[in-house]
């Protein structure tokens, strides 16, 4: 079984895939979860690249949402799995992706439900971020899920991938019919990049709401 590197996504931490993360150990998987918290991709793509060149074998890596990102820079892992995520290469920035969705639509793209303060920071509002994050998990890991959610300085939505790995390297895409954070023409364009595509019935975070399927899923892949 090859080891899993999971990348968490924006405002989240690692404790959000907890639950995932234990159900693959318990079956042997040797897991590890970076913080990529508050830090530019060139320098989270640094972290984990470390951790991939000193794996055993080229690891899996699943990716969820911003943690795209990341993952689109990495070399030598054997297969990417993203999990309602930007797939994007260098230029590519989630601000750009916003603006060719309006070119695209001719509409204003859906927006996360953010609140941005004076000092260059964003906070994911939690008066309604269950709608657009947990709409399917129940209301205990619901609010379990809001606790640990954190601000992320607002430069991420200007910065884009080190590289373009899904270019070469054997990738997973799993869409999320019921997601509220990324906007359907986004996901189309993320889908078409990627090997093969997996659809659920899930909204943004089915690592809270589906863990058995996700588990299943990345096990396949190990």
């Amino acid at each position: 079984m090859r080891p899993l590197i999971v990348l968490h996504g924006s405002w989240h931490q690692p404790a959000h895939f907890d639950d995932v993360v234990e159900r693959l150990r318990r079956d042997g998987a040797e897991v590890t979860v970076p913080d990529l918290g508050a830090r530019p991709i060139a320098e989270t793509t640094r972290t984990v690249q470390e951790i991939v060149d000193k794996a055993a074998e080229p690891p899996v890596v699943l990716a969820h949402s911003f943690g795209g990102l990341t993952a689109s820079g990495l070399q030598g892992t054997s297969h990417l799995i993203y999990l309602a995520a930007i797939v994007s290469e260098p230029g590519e920035t989630a601000q750009y992706w916003i603006e060719r969705t309006r070119e695209e639509t001719g509409r204003e793209p859906q927006q996360l439900p953010l609140i941005f303060d004076d000092e260059g920071w964003t906070h994911l509002d939690l008066a309604v971020v269950r709608e657009a994050m947990y709409a399917d998990c129940t209301d205990a890991v619901a609010e379990r899920a809001t606790t640990l959610l954190r601000p992320e300085p607002v430069t991420i939505f200007d910065e884009s991938p080190e590289g373009s790995a899904w270019k070469d390297t054997p990738t997973t895409y799993v869409t999320c019919t019921e997601d509220r954070a990324l906007v359907p023409e986004m996901v189309v364009h993320f889908a078409a990049r990627c090997d093969t595509t997996v659809t659920w019935r899930a909204s943004h975070s089915p690592y809270l709401s589906r863990p058995v399927e996700l588990a299943t899923l990345v096990r396949e892949r190990l």
